[in-house]
């Protein structure tokens, strides 16, 4: 099992969210579910200004093997988009928690984040999968 990042946190559905300094909340996919997902040919990102509440879908990634859905742990709006993965999609897949990040969202409501599991817990989650 690859390395988590312990200053992420993690949801059951394999999103992961890091509150920045500035406020926001950048959001991406965990390695877990990368190498689950295979080769990543398409990522299908949330519209900058968009509205999103905690757990609705915002995003798709495609890979060779299957599409996923992504959902956002947070309520908020949405700021950036990683332009990147539009040229490179495939960043998902070897920088998972760094070049690969999805979005960003200013969120409503930071608090949402205590919600989310530490890296103990999603560790738990996906060695019981």
């Amino acid at each position: 099992m690859s390395e988590l990042p312990v200053e992420l946190k993690y949801a059951p559905s394999h999103e992961w969210a890091r509150l920045d300094s500035d406020g926001t909340v950048v959001i991406g996919i965990t390695d877990h579910a990368q190498e689950a997902l295979g080769d990543v040919v398409y990522v299908e990102l949330p519209e900058v200004g968009a509205e999103v509440d905690a757990g609705a879908e915002i995003a798709v990634v495609e890979s060779v093997k299957a599409a996923s859905d992504i959902y956002s742990p947070v309520t908020g709006e949405v700021m950036e988009v990683n332009p990147a993965l539009e040229e490179e999609p495939e960043t998902v897949n070897y920088s998972p928690y760094a070049d690969g990040w999805f979005f960003r969202i200013k969120p409503s409501n930071p608090d949402e984040l205590d919600d989310m599991l530490d890296v103990d817990r999603y560790r738990m989650t996906i060695e019981n999968e």
